[in-house]
């Protein structure tokens, strides 16, 4: 059952963070000339959606399993 969430859980975080790296980048590049500040800021945004989902997900998935 672990390996089940754990795929679960990465599957819809890697998902998450490309949507947020996706929408994140379009709405940065029309505000900054150069496309380095955008991208970069673009990827943080991912790593911070792709952590707090997975967060969240395990999060859920243990305390749903307890009951």
């Amino acid at each position: 059952m672990l390996l089940f969430y754990i795929v679960i859980v990465g599957t819809f975080s890697i998902l998450a963070a490309l949507c947020a790296f996706i929408i994140t980048y379009g709405e940065y590049l029309k505000h900054y000339p150069d496309k380095k500040k955008p991208l970069k800021m673009a990827i943080q945004t991912a790593l911070a959606a792709f952590l707090l989902f997975t967060l969240l997900s395990l999060v859920i998935a243990f305390v749903t399993n307890l009951f």
